[in-house]
């Protein structure tokens, strides 16, 4: 196939929820363009609702206005956080500085992800929790006072480390945080400095102080640099042409798959970029290559946890073996994403194994097929989507109605951006 034109990704899904639930905490009328709408934005969007802020419906190409109240409030039924573990968690942060009990579930998928990384924590500064299920959900936070925190954490995770400094936030306390392999992003840090709060990072520790404040905001959510690197992978596989993908994050902590794609030899450029609310947005430029392997450092997952399954599919078009070092924190997402990356690259003909930790894929250059078994992973789904687009592929995803998780409308999206060659 032949790629060409520019073209957008939906809203930043990271940016979207923490700018709600901040928007939640603020007193009066924020405004936030190019929102995220998928199943999880939605999902925070209606517990915000249960908590006493008032939104207005999350549309496509519409501006979301978010009437918060100052603080929180009890809700009067249980908290469906959906398929999101983001909303589960960073949720848990907030509620466990306010001085009522809350109970979360989420849907099957979300119930089995382990939440006692979050609540452990979260106890030790003050809040408390009572589990139905075991480490998972459902389970009722109890806030009020809470204490100040040094805590150095077991995973390099965004969204623990977002719901201790939310917590910080909502009891106005101070947390020192220490992530242990790499850098994980960083979007809550920009965006509580933004509002005047003290966010420092010393000899790997993160400091925050407790004496800015939030305030109503109006902001414009950048494209999703995790949704982008799916039509990067599209353009990259492609025979010909070049797409630009127009006013994408390009946050550092968020862009780590463009070196790996770098040192397997693609050509993809970041141009014209700016910045808003601390936030460096840029356009995308892929164009095809020719892929060689490589090894992801553990030192890089951090940055790139989201991107991996995109990766391994490219890996299984390169030259060589491509080895990801340290990816079992795969085995907890949205599904045992790591031992389904391997099950269903076999299933497409190539060859995947997980060794301990590791996930080894060697490159080949047979046209994929084959059916592939999604666990209702949307990230899983658009990566071999992509994947299907190799000239001669056949692969039959078993459910990409998931993708609308983060990427409303991408199956579509994926078959306007390419344009076959002609005879």
């Amino acid at each position: 196939m032949i790629v060409g034109g520019i073209t957008r990704v939906p809203g930043d899904k990271s940016i979207t929820h923490r700018t709600l639930l901040l928007a939640a905490m603020a007193k009066g009328t924020s405004r936030i363009g190019g929102a995220l709408t998928s199943l999880d934005a939605r999902s925070t969007a209606r517990a915000l609702r249960q908590l006493g802020a008032g939104l207005s419906p999350l549309r496509p190409e519409s501006v979301v206005t978010v009437e918060g109240r100052g603080r929180l409030r009890r809700p009067e039924a249980v908290l469906d956080c959906g398929n999101s573990g983001t909303t589960a968690r960073l949720l848990l942060g907030l509620l466990a500085g306010h001085r009522f009990a809350a109970t979360l579930t989420g849907d099957g998928s979300l119930r089995r992800r382990p939440m006692r990384r979050v609540t452990v924590p979260l106890a030790q500064m003050g809040a408390r929790f009572s589990e139905t299920a075991g480490d998972g959900l459902p389970l009722t936070v109890r806030g009020g006072p809470l204490v100040p925190l040094r805590y150095a954490m077991p995973v390099s995770s965004a969204q623990l480390k977002s719901a201790l400094l939310l917590a910080g936030l909502a009891g106005g306390v101070e947390v020192e945080l220490r992530e242990p392999h790499g850098r994980s992003r960083d979007h809550t840090e920009r965006l509580l400095r933004a509002f005047g709060y003290r966010v420092d990072e010393d000899d790997g520790w993160i400091r925050f102080g407790p004496a800015g404040r939030v305030g109503t905001f109006e902001l414009q959510v950048p494209g999703d640099p995790s949704s982008a690197a799916f039509l990067v992978g599209a353009a990259v596989l492609a025979e010909a042409g070049e797409l630009r993908i127009a006013q994408v994050g390009v946050n550092p902590t968020r862009t780590g798959f463009l070196g790996v794609l770098e040192r397997m030899g693609a050509r993809i450029s970041v141009e014209d970029v700016s910045e808003h609310f601390g936030e460096p947005v840029g356009d995308l430029v892929a164009r095809p290559a020719a892929l060689r392997a490589t090894e992801v450092r553990a030192g890089e997952i951090p940055g790139l946890i989201d991107e991996i399954p995109m990766l391994a599919v490219l890996a299984s078009r390169a030259e060589g073996t491509t080895v990801f070092r340290q990816v079992g924190e795969l085995r907890v997402k949205e599904s045992d994403r790591l031992g389904l990356i391997a099950e269903n690259l076999r299933s497409v003909g190539a060859r995947a194994e997980v060794v301990g930790e590791d996930l080894h894929v060697e490159g080949g250059s047979e046209p994929p097929r084959g059916p592939v078994r999604s666990a209702g992973d949307h990230r899983l789904a658009m990566a071999f989507a992509v994947l299907g687009t190799v000239a001669g592929g056949r692969i039959r995803v078993d459910d990409m109605g998931c993708a609308a998780v983060s990427f409303p409308g991408f199956p579509e999206v994926l078959r306007g951006l390419a344009r076959r060659a002609r005879p």
